[in-house]
């Protein structure tokens, strides 16, 4: 046989080696840019540092509109707190008063989890959500907190 056919086999895993190595260097080195959804969630409104004491307004338990605001609940990633609405006694609405968005990750997992959160609290009509795949953190904290809103419209 001749010596350049040997070198071949060779010659091939070397080039294919060097394009995988270059492939993952370079995927890596690749920085996440912020969508425009997420430029919105970091100009929000920052929480009052006295919100996390549950607070009500006007209405009795079960007729007129109260505002409830959940206990802050610590997540591995940061706080996670919710502010409800409650008109005769039915959720209308639940706002994130503050959840993690330090850093633009952040802000990319919660643009998507906090609104499906809310929608499933709104249908379910109470703190029993699923948890938001790739938010586990947050929507731990979500329900948490919505719990302890809900609570404390009961009692």
């Amino acid at each position: 046989m001749h010596t350049l056919r040997k070198a071949r086999p060779l010659r091939r895993v070397v080039l294919a080696s060097a394009a995988t190595v270059s492939g993952i260097v370079l995927l890596l080195s690749l920085k996440p840019h912020a969508s425009p959804a997420v430029a919105g969630l970091a100009s929000a409104p920052a929480p009052t540092a006295g919100s996390s004491a549950p607070a009500a307004s006007g209405g009795s338990a079960t007729t007129g509109t109260r505002t409830l605001t959940g206990d802050s609940v610590q997540t591995r990633w940061g706080p996670v707190q919710v502010r409800v609405t409650l008109k005769d006694g039915k959720l209308t609405d639940v706002t994130a008063v503050t959840y993690p968005q330090e850093n633009p990750r952040d802000q990319q997992i919660n643009s998507y989890a906090i609104p499906q959160l809310t929608r499933e609290a709104l249908t379910a009509q109470s703190a029993d959500i699923d948890t938001v795949s790739g938010a586990t953190y947050t929507s731990d904290g979500y329900r948490q907190s919505l719990q302890s809103a809900l609570d404390s419209a009961a009692g």
